[in-house]
């Protein structure tokens, strides 16, 4: 990633884009670690998946411009605050609070800035939850804190947002008003899916509590032990049986062994 910096500071810029860069794996790494425990703990993945960039050379200088400041390194650390960006996609609105809420209570996290774009959609419709965040990144001799930006949406809403960037761009921001009114429909229609979405899921939840599904998982799971259990108590008492009963026939000759069945493997 090029950028049209001063040339003292190229190397400045290599070290910052190192940063930027580990704090994209350090975060990533993070959430799928969270997930992962949901899926183990809880049987359902919050998030379904997450994608990562780092900000284009051109998007950068464009955004200092129209900040009216020069393009130097220290002013992309000071006001540009998306050079790094995860975008976090969950199944439903419920999941995105949850997940920002484990992202914040992370001791060596901070903080820095929220948007809830949920509560408080935009104004073209548009729904997102925005954290900016500060992750510590260790290298050899120092430790820096560095931004990254983390959008957490449902399925839904970054259907609606893709689709609303796709028009933005054919535009160049200067869609129809009939486009820009039905674009707002559809994000109201992408509220209504999300919230059906979430009362069907808490319905099949409270239908598989009343029909007992976790409690015949877990009999039928102890079932099997008690069956396999069982297996191996009657396999002993019948090399008992036939060790007694070749005692008795052959006085005192030594019984020869006897055989065990565990988990359908002979021994």
């Amino acid at each position: 990633m090029d950028l049209p910096i001063f040339y003292d500071e190229a190397e400045a810029w290599s070290n910052t884009l190192l940063l930027y860069d580990a704090a994209l794996k350090e975060v990533n790494t993070r959430l799928e670690i969270l997930n992962k425990e949901f899926k183990l703990l809880h049987r359902h993945n919050p998030i379904e998946h997450i994608t990562s960039r780092l900000k284009s050379p051109e998007s950068i200088a464009k955004k200092l411009r129209r900040y009216s400041l020069e393009l130097t390194v220290e002013n992309i650390k000071k006001y540009i605050n998306d050079v790094a960006g995860i975008r976090v996609i969950c199944s439903y609105t419920s999941d995105i609070y949850r997940i920002a809420d484990l992202i914040a209570r992370q001791n060596d996290i901070k903080v820095l800035k929220v948007k809830d774009y949920i509560k408080h959609p935009k104004e073209n419709g548009y729904t997102s939850y925005h954290m900016i965040i500060s992750v510590p990144i260790y290298l050899s001799d120092s430790i820096t804190e560095t931004k990254v930006e983390i959008q957490i949406r449902t399925i839904a809403m970054d259907f609606w947002a893709s689709l609303e960037h796709k028009i933005y761009y054919k535009y160049e921001g200067k869609a129809p008003e009939h486009i820009k009114k039905d674009l707002k429909e559809c994000s109201e229609l992408v509220s209504y899916l999300d919230k059906k979405m979430f009362s069907l899921s808490e319905e099949i939840k409270k239908l598989g509590k009343e029909d007992g599904y976790d409690r015949e998982l877990s009999e039928g799971f102890s079932s099997v032990v008690a069956d396999v259990a069982g297996t191996i108590v009657d396999e002993q008492e019948k090399g008992a049986l036939k060790t007694g009963s070749k005692t008795e026939e052959e006085g005192k000759a030594k019984p020869k062994g006897k055989k065990r069945i565990l988990f359908g493997l002979g021994t």
